[in-house]
């Protein structure tokens, strides 16, 4: 089984969002994904199947879980297929799960994603999301996560996660921070204790919620966000209503092959 590890949302080695893509013939069970998975440890390993039509099956797995769709592992798969697998192609059709992406090479390196948009739906803040954030945000929104808008960009970056206390917090999958940027439109930092991701490095997906978030409260289509965790990434967005553009660089860390005694 052919293996790669790309850096998503990033030109540079070590920053960004460290994918695993795992390109195969056909799917072994989910039962050995979810073995491999653990034993690569990165917060998504893709595995990625071509179909008799053309397109590709995508799953995505996190050390501990399968997900419905994540984001920097599409865009690094995006970077694996067309660099490795069919060069020279700048588009691919992805089915994951119930979502069907496009996904669009642009030049200069970037990769485009049309995702779905989720909007976010103010909630209450409870005592329980106070007790993990430590303070009390300016307001709580829920989509498939949970989003917090902070005062400022500084508070996002100096945020020091209680993971216990967040796993605690029943809504939502991720618990997702942001405010409005300086030298970006906005700013982010991602946290999924729940399905064994800690801190997110750079998550895609989140910007499903975040884009149209940001859309709205600023009055603008084309946004840019800088993720501030440790290893930082910028992912550049576009609001299409129903949908989300959603563009990053990619940058390829390793390749390799799994070897393992039997894929059924």
């Amino acid at each position: 089984m052919k293996y790669y590890v790309v850096d998503s949302f990033t030109d540079e080695e070590f920053k960004g969002n460290p994918a695993g893509v795992c390109v195969v013939k056909k799917y072994p069970s989910a039962e050995l994904m979810q073995k491999i998975a653990a034993e690569n440890r990165l917060s998504e390993t893709a595995f990625v199947c071509k179909r008799e039509d053309g397109d590709y099956d995508i799953r995505y797995f996190t050390p501990e879980a399968e997900v419905d769709l994540c984001g920097h592992a599409t865009l690094g798969t995006s970077y694996v297929l067309a660099h490795f697998v069919e060069p020279g192609q700048t588009e691919f059709l992805f089915h994951a799960n119930n979502d069907d992406l496009v996904i669009r090479c642009l030049g200069g390196g970037l990769f485009e994603m049309d995702f779905p948009s989720w909007e976010p739906k103010p909630v209450a803040v409870t005592e329980a999301m106070r007790n993990a954030l430590g303070f009390e945000p300016e307001g709580a929104w829920l989509t498939r996560d949970l989003i917090f808008l902070v005062k400022d960009a500084e508070t996002v970056r100096n945020f020091q996660p209680d993971i216990k206390a967040i796993k605690a917090v029943p809504e939502g999958c991720g618990f997702l921070l942001t405010a409005e940027g300086t030298e970006s439109d906005f700013v982010c930092r991602t946290f999924f204790p729940k399905i064994g991701i800690p801190e997110d490095p750079v998550c895609g997906s989140a910007n499903c919620s975040l884009i149209p978030f940001w859309a709205k409260r600023l009055g603008k289509k084309e946004l840019v966000n800088y993720q501030v965790s440790p290893r930082t990434g910028v992912v550049y967005g576009r609001d299409e209503n129903e949908r989300v553009k959603i563009s990053g660089h990619v940058t390829l860390y390793s390749s390799a092959e799994i070897n393992i005694s039997e894929v059924n």
